[in-house]
């Protein structure tokens, strides 16, 4: 017989010291509890060991699971034929069999024999739900359903069904009754920020709090830093489907009006707006600079003959710009045309341009707009058939009516600028508008002075909503005349010597304006940062990700 003492069966029967002092009732509390946690993760662990055999039995086990990478390298062209995107499932296709992929919005088990999963593609929802039927659906297939990671992709097959009564978690209202589902790829179980918490509106998170209940804000840096999370929600899948139609109209608008699209250098030697607001580079050995504008070489392509251009491309401000509306990189829709007589043609462009936007956003983009509206509630833009001009001396006159004083000579500042866009709107009944004839002294070198007042400018600001959104003007196309107005504004004429030489060839009268992408689809969905607008921001303290 060994003389040691027996080990202690239980938490109450050890000793813990050299003393052999019983523990005290609190520390045997607190190793009874560890002993009850091992012991249910050993339970946990032989049931999952148990549900995974019984899966490998189940004679409908190749109706669901994971899909395993080998069976995703293409080694198959698939059948298609049953494929439908979320967005076009409607109550016509009643019982229809139809195949669907997406992401795992939600999933819910009801009792062993059911379970709910949401399905979510590009913004629109619908309701799965995964019934244990014999020989069609087994209790392990909806174990697995229900045991799904929130942001898996999967794909389901089943036939379309039409409830009774209206579905509140989807867009679509039919539900899909599964027989087949697939997790083609499983997302982490814990994501850093979750799709619902970044879809809810700031009116939905003041009516919680004013029940009592605690509703999870994500904040802006939050949703930056996790980007490809937020762009998910259906607010941002809307934002961008909006801005790619902005871009889209306007290449096509400026297509038919016989623009031609070009792609200008981003690399430059020299300032291509003047001032310091720049980012520098070495290029060789040699100094450069990342462009502002396309402005320099745009003018040279009117040079180069070919009339009416366009470009659609990054622009690069190194300002250290922290507000709402000022990006360090954004998308430029740049134009640039011969003119006839006068500058208001290029206004005239520029009115049929921005009028043909908006029209085709209001029409083609009716459910992106409703899904931007539900979580950045906004009133529609309103604008006139006929766009509104109005001379700056006659904007300042305004102003001053109103009594706010500002200098007849000087810029707008932003509070000016909103001031008078409320103004106009109350007058004229119009958030869209143009404002032209500046003074000279704050408009680029490159501008054409007015032929009755040399200290005003045959140049224009477009404006949304008290916001402005395009620069435009009259060029100076003569090479003393431009050289004399680099001089006056500081700029070294030997980094752009190139340009000014391409006056001296011949250069026909022209003009032009620059439009920032982010800000055009900002103001017109009411959004309040045009970080909400940009795909990756880029300001003064964020380049990632």
């Amino acid at each position: 017989m060994s003389s040691e003492p027996p080990v202690p069966t239980s938490a109450s029967e050890q000793v813990t010291d050299e003393s052999s002092k019983p523990l005290s009732k609190k520390a045997a509390k607190k190793v009874a509890a560890k002993e009850e946690k091992q012991r249910r993760r050993q339970d946990d662990v032989a049931a999952a060991a148990s549900s995974l055999s019984i899966e490998e039995d189940d004679p409908l086990a190749v109706n669901y699971g994971d899909v395993p990478l080998s069976d995703l390298q293409s080694k198959e062209e698939p059948d298609l034929s049953l494929r439908l995107p979320v967005g076009e499932l409607r109550q016509e296709l009643k019982d229809k069999v139809v195949q669907i992929r997406g992401r795992v919005q939600t999933t819910r088990a009801v009792g062993k024999n059911m379970a709910f999963v949401v399905v979510r593609e590009k913004g629109f929802t619908v309701q799965c739900v995964v019934t244990a039927q014999p020989e069609v659906v087994s209790r392990q297939m909806v174990k697995f359903v229900a045991g799904l990671n929130r942001e898996s992709i999967i794909t389901a097959e089943g036939f379309i069904s039409v409830p009774s009564v209206a579905i509140k978690a989807a867009t679509q209202q039919v539900e899909v009754q599964v027989r087949k589902l697939y997790c083609v790829n499983k997302a982490l179980a814990n994501l850093p920020i979750n799709i619902e918490d970044a879809a809810r509106s700031e009116i939905e998170i003041e009516e919680a709090l004013k029940a009592g209940e605690q509703a999870v804000r994500v904040n802006q840096d939050t949703r930056l830093n996790f980007r490809v999370l937020d762009m998910r929600t259906p607010a941002n899948q809307g934002i961008f489907r909006i801005q790619c139609q902005v871009s889209n109209v306007f290449r096509q608008f400026l297509l038919s009006e016989g623009f031609v699209e070009i792609h200008t250098p981003k690399l430059i030697g020299g300032s291509s707006e003047g001032g310091s607001a720049v980012f520098k580079l070495d290029y060789k050995g040699q100094p450069a600079c990342l462009a502002q504008s396309p402005q320099l070489h745009k003018q040279m392509a009117i040079c180069g003959d070919f009339g009416r251009v366009f470009e659609i491309g990054p622009v690069f401000r190194a300002e250290d710009s922290y507000t709402h509306r000022h990006l360090c990189e954004f998308t430029g829709l740049d134009v640039e045309m011969e003119i006839e007589k006068h500058y208001s043609e290029v206004m005239d462009v520029v009115d049929r341009l921005f009028v043909t936007i908006f029209d085709t956003l209001n029409d083609k983009c009716k459910k992106e707009l409703e899904a931007v509206g539900r979580q950045y509630p906004f009133e529609p833009l309103k604008y006139l058939r006929k766009t509104l001009r109005i001379r700056f001396e006659e904007g300042v006159q305004i102003l001053k009516d109103a009594g706010v004083e500002i200098d007849p000579k000087g810029d707008l500042n932003t509070e000016s600028e909103r001031k008078l866009g409320q103004l106009v709107l109350e007058k004229y009944g119009t958030e869209f508008y143009i404002l032209h004839r500046y003074p000279l002294a704050v408009r680029p070198f490159y501008t054409m002075p007015c032929y009755d007042d040399p200290e005003y400018s045959n140049s224009f600001d477009v404006f949304i909503r008290g916001e402005e959104i395009i620069s435009g003007a009259q060029r100076v196309h003569d090479a003393d005349f431009l050289t004399e107005r680099a001089k006056q504004c500081g700029i070294d004429i030997s980094t752009i010597s190139t340009y000014i030489d391409s006056f001296r060839y011949g250069a026909p009268p022209h003009g032009g304006f620059g439009v920032g992408l982010e800000r055009v689809v900002m103001l017109f969905c009411g959004l309040n940062n045009i970080r909400k607008t940009s795909l990756f921001p880029r300001d003064p303290r964020r380049i990632a990700p």
